[in-house]
């Protein structure tokens, strides 16, 4: 394929190197009545390799530039489709469903550090459509979605995504396995997601709001940190919620398990302490 050169614009850096993309084919386990979604193909390096496999193949690039040079290479590829689109806008449910014939697809994609996160709520809201995701991230962001409570990597993206994946760590890939050379290591991870919620939360949308304002400012207190974020603890229901939750309203956000920030959320809407 002809030799584009990344933009800086799209966080591209692309991967060059051979044994770190038969190690993500190998994470994917591609098969040939799979059905595989790989976003941000770039230079079409990985998806040369997952093509072989006979699965029904989607790739999503939103670099102009490299699609008619995907298309040309992959023309005589019956099982390939290449498409232009913006992962963090395109409609997912109607994308994959119409193409899927019922499957659940998995997913293979190098993300771009500036929007990994971004693209990481986008999978979890319709992880139904998934069966497996195989991804590549920042290592600081990897580290941060299976750190354990009570450390400095423990977030709300820690536990937003706990709540619907299994995630785990695959291998490491260092500067060197991409041009242009990033500046820190990357991580490949696996997220499978569950057939439920690990927890029941009681609402979707307020466990969210407890997780964020619960790491808004890590400094405070929890009970501090909340109040900060917006919920009301005028007279007092915040801070029932928690006795009722068996939480110390003194301990940090961070110190928290998923199924303690399940457990206030429910005490919460019990509680109708609603912001």
């Amino acid at each position: 394929m002809e030799k584009i050169r990344a933009k800086k614009e799209f966080g591209q850096n692309f991967l060059v190197d051979d044994s770190v993309l038969t190690r993500i084919v190998s994470c994917v386990a591609p098969a040939a009545d799979d059905c595989i979604l790989e976003v941000g193909p770039g230079r079409g390096a990985l998806s040369r390799l997952l093509a072989q496999s006979g699965a029904k193949f989607l790739a999503v690039e939103w670099d102009r530039e490299l699609l008619p040079l995907l298309k040309a290479e992959f023309a005589t590829a019956a099982n390939v489709e290449i498409g232009h689109g913006d992962i963090l806008r395109v409609d997912l449910p109607l994308l994959l469903g119409s193409r899927g014939g019922g499957k659940k697809w998995k997913v293979a994609a190098n993300l771009p550090y500036n929007i990994s996160s971004q693209v990481l709520f986008r999978f979890m809201e319709h992880s139904a459509l998934f069966e497996k995701l195989v991804l590549m991230l920042q290592k600081e962001v990897g580290d941060r979605l299976t750190a354990p409570p009570a450390c400095k990597e423990y977030g709300a993206l820690t536990v937003l995504l706990r709540l619907h994946f299994d995630i785990r760590r695959e291998f490491i890939v260092k500067p060197g396995s991409f041009r242009p050379v990033p500046k820190v290591d990357s991580a490949v991870l696996s997220f499978l997601p569950l057939p439920e919620p690990r927890v029941e939360v009681g609402d979707d949308e307020l466990f969210r709001r407890v997780v964020k304002g619960a790491f808004l400012q890590r400094r405070k207190t929890l009970l501090n940190s909340l109040r900060s974020s917006g919920f009301d603890d005028a007279d007092g229901s915040l801070s029932a919620a928690l006795t009722r939750s068996g939480i110390d309203g003194g301990r940090r956000g961070e110190t928290l398990s998923l199924e303690e920030f399940a457990r206030l959320t429910r005490e919460l809407l019990a509680g109708k302490t609603l912001a």
